[in-house]
Order: structure tokens, then sequence, then C-alpha cells
């Protein structure tokens, strides 16, 4: 998905234009042309690695010949300390590409290594875990990709991606049940419908207009519950709406089959990674 899409490529190269503007004056003053050298990039905490096919295309963007050796592969816990890659080339390139393919890295891998977080507090339920639309703009293909490198899973991808009646769409169209009875009528018979709810009447009232995954919006743990009875596998149940590492294994163990949650793109705090110059043959 990351290397190959087009879309990846193009915001690697809007990201190094925002970046260099019109030339890095400080390296093109202090960097002897066709001077050569290595650089370390090192994990400062341990973290989830994810964004390193990205990290190395930015130079690749730069130049195409420049050398990697990698340490470790995209999913994997990186202990503090450690060096993650290598890079051998031209030290103009390391200096100019740096910061942009840092930028990259550090958020992918922040958003990974919370993803894993959230995954494995509820690793011993059947409950999964998802993310949603919440990401930086022009950053989602990035994003999604970083949660399901951490262990998490997406939800749909855009707009075109699935049929999700939210708060305003049922205000638009007078209630849940003429809401589903509409995308129930002009989806593809494929295409599942969810529809998003605030209390148990909510819940019926979708169960029985035939909803094929009920979004149970800040709903507390009891109503939870009792919403999963009340289902009784007709249809799934996400629950969403506030829910951190300190909650997410309550909610999940009132028997909801997933839980979505936007602070995993939209609040992760991004790794630390440092870049450091260890030879130059220049």
């Amino acid at each position: 998905m990351i290397n190959n899409h087009p879309f990846i490529q193009r915001s690697i190269r809007w990201a190094l234009e925002e970046d260099l503007g019109h030339g890095d004056l400080t390296t093109e003053t202090i960097i002897t042309s066709g001077a050569k050298g290595e650089a370390s990039l090192i994990a400062r905490e341990d973290l989830v690695l994810a964004g390193l096919p990205v990290f190395k295309m930015v130079f690749e963007e730069l130049y195409s010949f420049i050398q990697f050796e990698e340490y470790f592969k995209e999913g994997d816990i990186v202990p503090a300390g450690t060096i993650v890659c290598l890079l051998k080339g031209p030290l103009d390139i390391i200096l100019i590409g740096e910061r942009t393919a840092l930028n990259f890295l550090q958020r992918m891998s922040g958003i990974a290594t919370l993803s894993r977080q959230y995954v494995d507090s509820v690793a011993h339920l059947e409950t999964r875990i998802l993310d949603t639309r919440k990401t930086a703009p022009g950053l989602r293909w990035f994003d999604k990709y970083a949660v399901q490198a951490g262990g998490g899973r997406n939800h749909r991808f855009g707009l075109s991606d699935g049929i999700l009646i939210k708060d305003n769409h049922l205000a638009a169209a007078g209630s849940i049940t003429r809401a589903v009875q509409l995308a129930k009528k002009g989806a593809p018979h494929t295409l599942k419908v969810e529809v998003e709810v605030e209390d148990l009447a909510g819940v019926q009232e979708a169960l029985d207009a035939g909803a094929d995954i009920i979004l149970l919006d800040n709903m507390d743990l009891e109503d939870m519950k009792k919403a999963v009875a009340l289902t009784n596998g007709r249809a799934q149940l996400e629950a969403s709406g506030g829910i951190t590492l300190d909650t997410v294994v309550k909610v999940a163990e009132t028997g909801i089959d997933m839980i979505s949650i936007g602070a995993l793109t939209h609040s992760a705090i991004a790794a630390d990674f440092s870049l450091e110059i260890t030879t130059n043959n220049g």
C-alpha cells in the first residue's frame, strides 16, 4: 500500500518542495559538492516502527542511488538507543532530506506505537481496534498505514468506501428508520450499512430498520452491555467516543465487536528519532 501508490510519491514531493523552496542555503554554503558520508537513524525511545519505506523514498526522490542498510522491518518493536537504518550517499542529499524524512517517520511511528498499545490492551478479547477519518489533511494514506503497522485496523478510508449514517444525516433524514431504509435502497447489495445511535431506543430502531452495523456513540458501559444483549448477534456493534487506554479494556469486556478511536491518528505523539552523520568522506 505505501510503496506503490502514486499519491504517496506526490505527497513526498510536495513535502520536499515545502521544506526546500529555492534551495538549502546552509548545506550549499558548508558542504563540498560531491562529498559523501554515512548517517545512522537512531530510535531515541522504545517504539513501534512505521514509515521506514517512506523515510527511504524521501532520499531516493532526491538521489536515486542512495544506499540503505535496514536492521528492522515495519511493525517491529525497536528499543531506545538502537540503530534502525544506515544511510550511505552524498552528504548534501542526506542533509537536505533529513527533516522531511524524519517528519514522516516520527509521525507514522508515533501512530503505530499508540495503536499497538490499544491493540495489546485488548489482545485477550475478540474486540477489534479501528481508526477513524480524523487524520491530518493530506496524510491519510500515511496515518492509516501506520495504524495497520501497529496492529490496528482501518475503518473506511473515505466517504466513498462505506455507508456510515451519523447524527447530522439522521437530522436531515428525519429518523433512524428512514435513513437506514434510504441507504439500503440506494446502496449496492454487497455494501453494509452502519448507523450511529446514542441510546438503547436507537439501537432497537436500528435493528428493526435492518442496519448491519450499529455505532454506539458515547454510550456508558451498562448501556453497552444492554446493547450487546439486545442485539444478540443480529448486527455488529461498534463503540466510539472518548475511549482511552484507561477505559478501552472495560469497553471491550462488554462484548462489543469493534472500538473506533480517533486519538490513534489525531493525538498520537511523534516518536523520537535522530539522524546522525557518522562518517564524512568529503
